[in-house]
C-alpha cells in the first residue's frame, strides 16, 4: 500500500513539475494583451484620431506584437516576403533566454505609443500590464524589453515609409462645386477629413482603387429619379424609426467627435472609432473562447489589416465620387429643417465607410471563428448602451451597415455596395497574407 501511496505522490510531483514548465514556456494567458488593447483603443479616443488613422495605430502596434511572437513560433508565418517592403526581423533573435509575450506586449506598447499624441497616458498601463510578466530572473525581463523596443523601432521605420508624413503636408482640400458633390455639413460643417487617404501604402491591396465599387446613383432633383427615390427612402425612414432602430443607430455611432451645440457653446463628446469597435469584436471573441497568445496575436493583426485596407479602399471611392450626404439634399429639396438622428461625418458619402470596413473585419474574423459564432458585443456598455447580441460575424456588420441608413447618413445603396467591397478587401486579404 506504501509503495502504491509513493508511486502516486512521484506521479504527482512529476505532472506538477511538468505543468510549472508549461506555464513558465507559455507565461500569463492573452488577457495582459487584451488589457494592452483597450489601453491603447482609450488613448486614440482621448486624442480623436479620425477612424482611417485610428486604423493605422492598430495596424502597426498590432504586427508588432505578432512578429515578435513570431519568432518563437516556427509553425507561423512572418510577414516578411508577404508584404512588399516589410523588414526582415529575424536578425533580432538571438541565444539569449527570451519572454516572448512579454516582449511582445513591450512592442505593441513601444509602437503605438509612438503613433499617439498622449503617449504618458499609456505610462501607467504599461506599469501595470508589465508587473504581471515580472520575471525572478531579471536578465530574462531586460532581454524581453529590449527585444520588444527593438521590434518597435523596425515597425516604426517601415511605417514611416507608408506616405502618412507626406499626406499632413499636402494643400487643404478644394470642395467641387458641381451639383450633387459633397459640402461639409451641420452642426460644425468641419472641413473634409482626410482627402488624401488614397495615397497611403496599403497591406495586402495592389492599389487603392483595386476594388472601385459601381458609381453611385447620377445626381438628380427628378423625384422620379433613382437618385431622388433613395433620398426620400432615407427622409421617410428617420420620420418614424422604432426604439429597435434607434438603438441599432446609437449602438454603430461610432463617431469619434460628436459636437455638441448649445447655442454659442460648443463641445465634443469623445467616443470609439469604428475600426475600435471592431478591435473591441475580435478581442471579446478570441477571449470568449480562450485562444492562446498565437492565435489572439494573429486574430488581433488581421483584423486591423482588413480595417486599414478596407478605409484605404473606401476612402479611394468617397474622394473620388466625392458624393453629397442625405442632409444637405433634404435640406435644399425637401425639408429644410430635417436633421439626422446621427450626426453627418465630414466627408463625402460613398461608399458607406462603416459598411466597408465592417464587412471587411467580418470576413477575417469568420474565416478564424467559423460562420456560426453567437457572441455578445459589451463594447458599447463605456457610452451607456445595452450588450447586443448576434449569431455571426457577418450578421454584425450587416447591422453595422444599416445603421447608417437608420442614422440618415447614408443611401441604401452606399451600404450595399459597401458591403460588397469590403467583402472583396477581406477576401483578398486572407488569399495573401498566411499566419500558419
Amino acid at each position: 500500500m506504501r509503495g502504491k501511496f509513493t508511486c502516486y505522490v512521484l506521479l504527482t510531483l512529476l505532472l506538477a513539475g511538468r505543468l510549472a514548465s508549461i506555464a513558465a514556456t507559455t507565461g500569463p494567458s492573452p488577457r495582459l494583451l487584451h488589457r494592452a488593447e483597450k489601453n491603447l483603443t482609450r488613448v486614440i479616443v482621448y486624442d480623436i484620431f479620425s477612424p482611417p488613422v485610428a486604423s493605422r495605430i492598430y495596424l502597426y502596434a498590432n504586427v508588432a506584437a505578432y512578429e515578435t511572437l513570431v519568432m518563437q513560433d516556427k509553425s507561423s508565418r512572418t510577414m516578411h516576403g508577404q508584404i512588399p517592403d516589410f523588414p526582415n526581423l529575424q536578425g533580432l533573435k538571438s541565444d539569449k533566454k527570451i519572454n516572448y509575450e512579454l516582449a511582445a506586449v513591450y512592442a505593441f506598447f513601444k509602437t503605438g505609443g509612438s503613433l499617439v499624441f498622449s503617449e504618458h497616458l499609456l505610462a501607467d498601463s504599461i506599469r501595470v500590464i508589465l508587473s504581471d510578466f515580472r520575471e525572478k530572473d531579471t536578465l530574462v525581463y531586460n532581454n524581453s524589453m529590449r527585444l520588444g523596443q527593438a521590434v518597435a523601432d523596425s515597425i516604426l521605420t517601415w511605417s514611416a515609409r507608408d506616405n502618412y508624413a507626406k499626406t499632413r503636408a499636402k494643400r487643404r482640400y478644394a470642395y467641387s462645386k458641381q451639383k450633387g458633390k459633397w459640402t461639409p455639413t451641420p452642426p460644425g460643417f468641419i472641413d473634409a477629413v482626410e482627402p488624401y487617404w488614397s495615397q497611403i501604402r496599403p497591406v495586402s491591396l495592389d492599389s487603392a482603387g483595386q476594388f472601385k465599387p459601381v458609381p453611385p446613383p447620377a445626381f438628380s432633383t427628378d423625384t422620379a429619379s433613382i437618385f431622388m427615390k433613395e433620398v426620400r427612402e432615407v427622409y421617410n425612414v428617420t420620420q418614424k424609426l422604432g426604439k429597435e432602430q434607434v438603438l441599432i443607430a446609437s449602438f454603430w455611432d461610432c463617431n469619434p467627435f460628436y459636437l455638441n451645440t448649445q447655442g454659442h457653446l460648443n463641445f465634443a463628446t469623445k467616443k470609439l472609432s469604428p475600426g475600435g469597435h471592431w478591435i473591441s469584436i475580435a478581442g471579446q471573441a478570441m477571449e470568449s473562447k480562450a485562444k492562446n497568445w498565437h492565435e489572439t496575436t494573429a486574430a488581433y493583426m488581421l483584423t486591423s489589416m482588413a480595417l486599414f485596407d478596407a478605409f484605404i479602399s473606401c476612402w479611394d471611392e468617397k474622394y473620388r465620387s466625392q458624393f453629397i450626404r442625405p442632409e444637405t439634399v433634404i435640406n435644399a429639396y425637401i425639408d429644410e429643417k430635417w436633421r439626422p438622428m446621427l450626426q453627418t461625418p465630414p466627408f463625402p458619402e460613398y461608399t458607406s465607410g462603416h459598411s466597408v470596413i465592417s464587412a471587411a473585419a467580418a470576413v477575417v474574423l469568420t474565416s478564424i471563428l467559423g460562420d456560426v459564432f453567437p457572441f455578445e458585443d459589451h463594447t458599447e456598455t463605456d457610452y451607456g448602451l445595452p450588450v447586443r447580441a448576434f449569431k455571426s460575424f457577418h450578421a454584425a456588420a450587416e447591422e453595422a451597415g444599416i445603421s447608417r441608413f437608420y442614422g440618415g447618413i447614408h443611401y441604401r445603396s452606399s451600404i450595399v455596395n459597401g458591403q460588397q467591397q469590403g467583402e472583396l478587401v477581406g477576401r483578398h486579404l486572407l488569399s495573401k497574407i498566411k499566419v500558419e
